[in-house]
């Protein structure tokens, strides 16, 4: 499992951020913190409240946040004009991140097998993992303002 003090692991995937290109976590890496936003489902009521957080009422100045779930690219560009999200949405259909990262949800009694379980993460420039965070149950938000916490101590430690 992927924790405090560990390097972040590297994935691929795709990115929707306007259009559909690829993505790799080791690119986005450098002088501000990287946020990973594991969320469950596009369209679903807490993942949408979720992501409608980060949009509203979380500083994203001094880092790159990125949504990151197990839907399709295309439903996520839907999911993301639909809700005017301001930051990248990343589609890991094949597992990639969810894996890497040890937040794997089972969704069965949904219809689907696998997606990701609520998590956040905080990587700094040099790739290291700062902060995490797990959802304890269904429904569960992260909390917002230890996560703007987490993003400045580790946006602070960048400029020093």
């Amino acid at each position: 499992m992927t924790t405090v003090g560990d390097d972040a692991p590297d994935f691929t995937a795709s990115l929707v951020d306007g259009d559909i290109e690829p993505f790799r976590l080791d690119d986005r890496l450098g002088d501000e913190p990287v946020v990973l936003a594991f969320f469950p489902a596009a369209f679903s009521n807490t993942c949408t409240d979720e992501m409608e957080a980060l949009r509203d009422e979380f500083d994203r100045g001094d880092c790159t946040l990125f949504g990151v779930s197990t839907d399709l690219p295309h439903a996520l560009a839907a999911y993301r004009t639909q809700y005017e999200l301001p930051f990248g949405l990343v589609g890991d259909p094949d597992h990639r991140a969810i894996e890497a990262y040890d937040v794997i949800e089972d969704f069965e009694h949904y219809g689907v097998e696998t997606v990701a379980q609520r998590a956040v993460f905080v990587i700094d420039g040099d790739g290291v993992v700062t902060y995490r965070w797990l959802a304890e149950h269904s429904g569960q938000e992260p909390d917002y303002d230890a996560l703007d916490e987490a993003v400045d101590e580790a946006a602070d430690e960048a400029a020093a």
